[in-house]
């Protein structure tokens, strides 16, 4: 249990703190939840980069942090798109089409995932710049709502964040396929020799 992976921990217990004030708030309209819930959501995803930092400068990378890092985001981004995709009364909820792109995005990618797996026996994945802008466009479009910063902007930022995160899926969709052709199992049967 590496310093890192306690970090990222620490990210995921964050996470029911985050849902629990946020639906607090949708009920009572107390501006103390909804400060305490964003106090939540940005310390994790402040977290996200220390504990990347802390594995890669103090050599502390490990399988279990490569499953645990990606699961609290995904969890972490998840949640909030759902809670701020709801129509709410204290909040401008987010635009539908932005909730949909993500959790597409992620339900095919978790899929694809499990085939390679099934297929190979191992998962590779290889980080993309472009999937780490779409991950902090993302949160900066829910700490925007949280904020309840001015709505036009919001928006912008949010097609921003759709159109890498899809671009990304993609580029993602493409490595697992160059995984699975290079897997045995992904080749046509060769035909049994004739008989003599």
């Amino acid at each position: 249990m590496t310093t890192a992976n306690k970090i990222t921990i620490l990210r995921i217990l964050l996470i029911p703190l985050f849902i629990f004030e946020l639906l607090g708030y949708r009920g009572s309209g107390a501006e103390w939840q909804r400060w305490l819930g964003l106090s939540a959501f940005a310390l994790a995803a402040i977290l996200d980069g220390v504990d990347g930092f802390v594995a890669r400068r103090f050599h502390q990378q490990s399988e279990l942090g490569a499953v645990l890092d990606p699961a609290a985001d995904k969890l972490l981004l998840v949640s909030s798109v759902i809670l701020l995709s709801l129509t709410h009364t204290h909040l401008e909820p987010l635009p539908l089409w932005f909730g949909v792109t993500i959790l597409s995005r992620d339900v095919l990618l978790s899929l694809g995932a499990l085939a390679v797996y099934y297929a190979v026996g191992k998962v590779r994945v290889r980080p993309r710049w472009l999937g780490k802008v779409a991950t902090v466009l993302q949160m900066s479009v829910i700490s925007w709502a949280l904020l309840k910063l001015p709505a036009p902007w919001q928006y912008w930022i949010a097609v921003a964040a759709a159109v890498c995160t899809g671009v990304s899926g993609l580029q993602y969709l493409f490595d697992g396929m160059q995984q699975l052709s290079s897997s045995p199992l992904s080749h046509a049967a060769k035909p049994p020799p004739p008989k003599s």
